[in-house]
């Protein structure tokens, strides 16, 4: 379960168990033009001229979304979800959804779990090199760290300002990948399967998240060709007009040995320009990047990079189950809500999902053409308390956790801040479950979650008194610039107040680095980002002995056999079944208090059809392969 801060926050393509901060707000618009893109041929569905800006927040900083630089900014998962494919991805409500036109996984053993991933006939990069399970390979050296010279990291060589990886040092292998997500279970190096499309995988432990754990990201051809210095053409003449010729194809293969070889005889000297290259070479430093490194596999590719825009458009050479409609994507930054407005006025812009505000919904709202639809996010809004290493060391004892959850105002907190954007959403009532999950509404009748929807003065004075403290300080840990995180803070300050505790301000800018520290704070507001709640997510957070994002230090015996048998099955009914006795014992020993799921507004214009937003999804552009430009007289055009 990711940290988000806000609720426009998320930088990470989907994949299960990622600890990862959310960050978008995007806003699309569908322009349909008469003439196609000159020196290509779009796909059979694509409407030949359609084109779409969405306006975004943030930068798009790199190209591999994959690496710890990569995952920090949100537009860079949103453009890696439309120019990448995988083995499987999940649904509106959670359920994995195989996409054999890339590929399939299969279970070959189970001791040690074994998998089989075979990449699909005729499956391409857009520059034309076939997809290999070399590719493959790549990302598990990369996101396995079993390459990685032991203790190395790369913190000392990290800018601090931009948190972009230093230069390797000679002889240090060190990929820098965001926090472990499953590979991190295959030490083993994966071997090869005759078919020439397969590879091979063996986890040191049972890993639910086997069929999303593993997908190609970089472009094996073109990261080894730049690390060991090799050609992509053979032709000199050729390499002359790089922006449009394809790699030689034997010169690719040539630069694909080298690295496979590099990597399964651990070559330490050729891994260091490898690691190098996947590290920083798909960085943007200004400009559109060479074309080489735009290599894509997914229905889209990027095309054109300047200053506050980025171009998407459709991949021709994509054969997969997405094909999309829109021929080309315009992504450009629109910060302010009042142009914003101006914009969808004056017809400029056709779908956003601005940071929800009541007036700005409803000025959008009056626009003629303009639907606003409420609804909520993945990103869940939570207070955890500190079991130990606290500020003011009270939350060791149960019944101070239990007296201060007994006056935190969840109802009004939901009522004042949420019910004015989104007047349908409830209270969240569970830890690990959403609403949308099978069994949800039997987890939280029988949780204890409904006995702490109101606030009980009494009870949580009595409790207190049984604990021998009088007006006892809570300090507490959030975003001060959050707006919403600060209205918060204050109605917990007031209702507790009442029962006798001080709740003091803890909120600093640099919040996420203060979780978790000892004496820094007692309780802490910020979000999870439940995009991907798989069992390796459940683990990071709540078993005894997780570093990963057990900030809390809670630990439990019972709740650790219980995740640890969440990890061994991949049954949907007993997962249910261990998730439901999990949140109920996190609510027996007052963990703290799940509160709501963030609100989001979409708003569309009559100019686009198909245009969704799931609540498990990164952002409205999730599916955005999917939209169709309707025409004047109202009916949508597929090609």
């Amino acid at each position: 379960m990711p940290i988000s801060s806000s609720p426009t926050e998320h930088p990470r393509p989907p994949r299960v168990g990622r600890v990862r901060i959310r960050a978008v707000a995007s806003v699309v618009a569908v322009v349909l033009t008469g003439a196609a893109l000159v020196g290509c041929t779009p796909p059979s569905r694509t409407v030949a001229g359609s084109s779409v800006t969405v306006a975004v927040s943030g930068a798009f900083t790199s190209l591999n979304a994959d690496s710890s630089f990569g995952r920090a900014s949100a537009l860079n998962a949103d453009i890696a979800s439309l120019t990448g494919s995988g083995f499987a991805s999940h649904d509106d409500r959670g359920a994995l959804v195989p996409d054999p036109s890339f590929g399939t996984a299969t279970i070959t053993a189970r001791d040690p779990l074994t998998v089989r991933y075979t990449i699909a006939e005729g499956v391409t990069w857009s520059d034309g090199v076939p997809v290999t399970p070399d590719d493959l390979l790549l990302a598990w050296a990369a996101e396995s760290g079993a390459l990685d010279t032991p203790d190395a990291g790369a913190d000392a060589s990290t800018d601090p300002e931009t948190g972009r990886v230093g230069p390797l040092p000679e002889g240090v292998v060190h990929f820098d990948a965001a926090p472990p997500h499953g590979l991190e279970l295959a030490r083993q190096t994966p071997q090869f399967g005759d078919d020439g499309r397969s590879l091979f995988v063996h986890f040191d432990s049972y890993t639910a998240g086997w069929q999303t754990v593993l997908a190609p990201g970089l472009p094996l051809h073109v990261v080894a060709a730049r690390a060991l210095q090799l050609p992509l053409r053979h032709d000199a003449a050729a390499a002359t007009d790089t922006a449009t010729a394809d790699p030689d194809r034997d010169a690719a293969a040539g630069a694909v040995r080298a690295a496979r070889a590099a990597i399964l005889d651990r070559d330490t000297g050729a891994l260091t320009r490898i690691a190098e290259v996947w590290n920083r070479g798909f960085d943007l430093t200004g400009g559109t990047p060479e074309p080489e490194l735009l290599a894509a596999l997914g229905p889209y590719r990027v095309t054109a990079v300047a200053d506050g825009s980025v171009t998407l458009t459709a991949n021709p050479r994509y054969e997969g189950s997405r094909r999309p409609a829109i021929e080309t994507i315009t992504l450009t930054t629109v910060d302010d809500p009042a142009e914003l407005t101006r914009r969808f006025a004056a017809g400029r812009l056709d779908v956003a999902t601005p940071v929800p505000d009541p007036a700005l919904a409803a000025s959008l709202a009056a626009i003629p053409g303009v639907r606003v639809v409420p609804g909520a996010a993945s990103t869940l809004e939570h207070l955890e308390l500190q079991f130990a290493d606290s500020r003011n060391g009270l939350f060791g004892e149960l019944r101070v956790r239990q007296a201060f959850l007994a006056v935190v105002p969840r109802q009004q907190i939901l009522d004042e801040i949420v019910v004015p954007v989104s007047p349908d959403e409830r209270l969240l009532d569970s830890f690990v479950l959403r609403p949308s999950d099978e069994g949800y509404a039997d987890a939280i009748a029988g949780n204890g979650a409904r006995e702490h929807a109101g606030v009980d003065v009494e009870a949580a004075t009595a409790l207190l008194a049984s604990a021998g403290l009088v007006s006892p300080e809570v300090c507490i840990l959030y975003d001060p610039a959050d707006a919403r995180r600060a209205a918060e803070f204050a109605l917990i300050r007031d209702s507790a107040q009442r029962a006798g505790f001080r709740v003091t301000d803890c909120s600093r800018d640099d919040w996420r680095g203060l979780l978790g520290v000892a004496g820094a704070y007692d309780a802490a507001l910020y979000a999870w980002d439940t995009t991907r709640l798989g069992p390796s997510a459940v683990s990071a957070v709540y078993r005894s002995d997780s570093a990963v994002a057990n900030f809390t230090h809670f630990a439990d015996p019972q709740a650790d056999g219980l995740i640890d048998r969440l990890a061994a099955t991949d049954d949907p009914a007993q997962r249910t079944a261990l998730l439901t006795q999990l949140d109920a014992l996190l609510w027996q020993q007052a963990y703290g208090l799940p509160l709501f799921a963030h609100p989001v507004l979409t708003v569309v214009s009559e100019r686009v059809a198909g245009v969704t937003r799931s609540p498990l999804a990164p952002g409205v552009l999730e599916h955005a392969w999917a939209w169709t430009p309707v025409a004047p007289g109202g009916s949508a055009r597929t090609g």
